[in-house]
């Protein structure tokens, strides 16, 4: 099977979830430490001749609470997603399948190891390593 880089390069046109190499951007997502530091400073500079609404606090604790499972959730369905890309592509194995070569024109053959190496399983179609997302149709 050949190298993961050299054969996106090699195929020309990249699949739906096979991205070219990008400059990672840090992630700015609010988790529950982040929340749990405002909310204890808000408290600490509150005005103590008007405190905070206990009615309030529940309040942002519950929208914590929520937020914390919501990204549960995610993480469950990115993980899921990735389950079925598997599975799709262990399933090819032996199929005659067809994607597009690097000018545009479709290309049969028959796939055969997968590798599960990267995010997006490559499979192995007449020794060259496609990913999965760059298959255009599947035959008998």
């Amino acid at each position: 099977m050949t190298d993961p880089v050299s054969a996106t390069a090699a195929g020309g046109t990249s699949g739906l979830y096979t991205q070219p190499p990008t400059t990672r951007v840090p992630k700015q997502e609010m988790d529950g430490e982040l929340f749990m530091k405002l909310l204890v400073t808000q408290l600490a500079h509150q005005d103590p001749s008007s405190p905070m609404d206990t009615n309030e606090m529940i309040g942002q604790t519950t929208q914590l609470a929520m937020m914390e499972r919501l990204n549960a959730l995610a993480t469950q369905q990115e993980e899921a997603f990735s389950l079925q890309m598997r599975s799709s592509a262990a399933e090819l194995i032996g199929r005659t399948v067809e994607y597009l070569d690097k000018d545009g024109k479709p290309v049969t053959g028959v796939a055969g190891t997968v590798s599960f190496a990267g995010p997006v399983p490559l499979i192995d179609v007449d020794g060259k390593a496609i990913a999965l997302d760059r298959i255009t149709a599947v035959r008998k």
